[in-house]
């Protein structure tokens, strides 16, 4: 009778230990199940975070700088904006710099609302250099960040007087010493009041437009204008610029390009073109 007890508790003692067992075992694999599955989901996030791009960020086109497609860009350009030119209103060159000053976050529209009653105030370096910043800022208060345009233009006009006879330098080196001046203001004033071709003019249209076209992929407006320099010829620089404005403004515009009336159509492959013959 002992020995029957005994054998009951031994069969007993097994199955306990084999149930503890399963237990165990079905423990460790749900727990490398969850394990997987939080190993699998990190890997599918990796690619997204290392990639560097925002979600929905469309990717930019290469660079396409075949000479030959280069030559067919400028000849396109020149036959669909053949009398293209600065679209800020001034008589000289001093007007110029000040209405290339106020252009900055602003419209040319806007700023040759404001330029006429400005000139008639001020028409002159001199007439600049002896108003007070309040009165300058009034005058150009809707073009936006007034407080450091007054500043610029006055600075640029007692500058003028001290160091260059009250005219307009016609050297980028000179201009560039003027408070308010950088390559872009420079480049407009030396391109359009003297003929001169020391750089190319990168505002917004022309940098959006760089881009889309595949002719850089810097997005430092004086990286631009170094790639631009390489590719499009001297000769060409000034009015390259003013086509590629009245371009942006009028076809491809930044929000949905126009790309069914689009003379360069054929040669734009950007990812976010609206139209294609291809």
């Amino acid at each position: 009778m002992a020995a029957t007890k005994g054998r009951g508790r031994g069969k007993a003692s097994r199955k306990a230990s084999q149930a503890a067992s399963e237990k165990r075992r079905v423990g460790s694999a749900k727990a490398g199940g969850k394990a997987g599955v939080k190993a699998r989901g990190n890997e599918s996030r990796k690619p997204s975070q290392a990639g560097g791009k925002k979600p929905g960020r469309a990717a930019g086109p290469g660079l396409e700088l075949d000479p030959k497609r280069i030559a067919d860009l400028l000849d396109r350009l020149q036959k669909a904006y053949p009398n293209a030119k600065c679209a800020l209103h001034h008589s000289n060159a001093w007007e110029l710099l000040v209405a290339t000053i106020l252009s900055a976050q602003c419209t040319d529209a806007r700023v040759n609302m404001v330029t006429p009653g400005l000139f008639q105030k001020f028409p002159t370096p001199q007439a600049f250099a002896a108003a007070s910043l309040p009165a300058i800022e009034e005058e150009i208060r809707s073009t936006g960040f007034y407080h450091n345009k007054a500043k610029s233009i006055s600075g640029a006009a007692k500058k003028l007087i001290a160091d260059f006879s009250g005219r307009v330098p016609e050297t980028m080196a000179e201009l560039l010493t003027l408070p308010g001046v950088a390559r872009k203001t420079a480049n407009v004033v030396l391109g359009v009041a003297f003929g001169k071709a020391e750089g190319v003019v990168v505002d917004t249209h022309v940098l959006r437009l760089s881009h889309r076209l595949g002719l850089t992929r810097a997005e430092d407006p004086k990286r631009v204008e170094e790639d631009l320099m390489r590719i499009i010829p001297r000769d060409r620089w000034i009015a390259f610029s003013h086509e590629m404005i009245h371009h942006g403004r009028q076809i491809c515009i930044a929000r949905k390009p126009r790309c069914v009336d689009c003379p360069l159509e054929t040669l734009c492959h950007a990812p976010d073109k609206t139209w294609s013959s291809v």
